[in-house]
């Protein structure tokens, strides 16, 4: 069987994305597999009027939709650590879950902890360590940047370490 998913860190000024192809073998025996297919980000201009960058945020997501047909999408769950930048964090969030909606994806959200937890073994691991199960789990030679593109696939390494609830769901 083989699995797309993408990854999303949302953001306003920068939205990471990281799509990943999963494989378990078809007879059962072996390994599962997974690597990168694309990463990056979706930027928006502080420039920009609110509005224009929610809806290059709508218009890019669907594009990177069009272009990689994931099976499954991961999106980072809400992370409240200052208020201002959590509200523009959240509007940026439900412009992706729109557009998400509006494609009838399976959707699965994680927190931070439970990224943490699912690529080190350990809920409060620094961001590096993350970082470094990312590149070590694909087999990429560097840590992907920016970090919310690293961010983007460590979300969706995690959708397929949990695809047991996922494919219950």
């Amino acid at each position: 069987m083989i699995a797309r998913i993408i990854g999303f860190d949302p953001g306003l000024a920068t939205l990471g994305f990281g799509v990943i192809e999963c494989r378990t073998p078809e007879n059962g025996i072996g390994e599962a597999s997974e690597c990168a297919i694309d990463f990056g980000a979706i930027q928006t201009s502080p420039g920009q009027s609110l509005g224009d960058r929610l809806e290059t945020i709508y218009g890019d997501v669907h594009t990177l939709l069009d272009q990689w047909k994931p099976d499954i999408v991961g999106v980072e769950k809400l992370f409240f650590y200052r208020m201002g930048n959590t509200i523009s964090v959240a509007q940026a969030r439900g412009v992706l879950l729109l557009v998400l909606a509006q494609r009838h994806l399976p959707l699965f959200e994680f927190t931070p902890a439970q990224v943490k937890q699912a690529l080190t073994g350990y809920g409060n691991a620094q961001k590096y360590e993350v970082q470094e199960a990312v590149a070590r789990e694909l087999n990429l030679e560097a840590i992907p940047k920016p970090d919310d593109a690293a961010d983007a696939l460590a979300i969706a390494l995690t959708t397929w370490f949990d695809r047991d609830r996922v494919s219950d769901s």
